[in-house]
């Protein structure tokens, strides 16, 4: 599922660490959680969209990868982001 571009552009402006900032971790993060989620809820209604189900799987696996990266380089943005977010127990 896409998101609109006013969405993306409030998400980019709330997880944004510089002013000029579009493409950091966190943004990236941001913005791959909200797909997720919205694909999540398609799911939930089309169980047998298969399709989907591997576009999905490829998004929680590219957010799992910058999620290690941030992780690995700087742990105190890592909590940040998954405590903002809520995507951990």
């Amino acid at each position: 599922m896409t998101i609109t571009k006013d969405r993306k552009q409030e998400l980019i402006r709330d997880f944004k660490l510089a002013d000029a900032d579009t493409g950091s971790p966190e943004v990236q993060i941001a913005i791959l959680t909200t797909r997720i989620n919205a694909l999540t809820e398609h799911m939930r209604t089309h169980k047998k969209d298969y399709a989907s189900r591997r576009g999905l799987l490829a998004l929680v696996s590219r957010r799992r990868r910058l999620l290690d990266y941030l992780r690995r380089i700087n742990p105190q943005r890592y909590l940040d982001i998954i405590g903002r977010l809520g995507i951990r127990k």
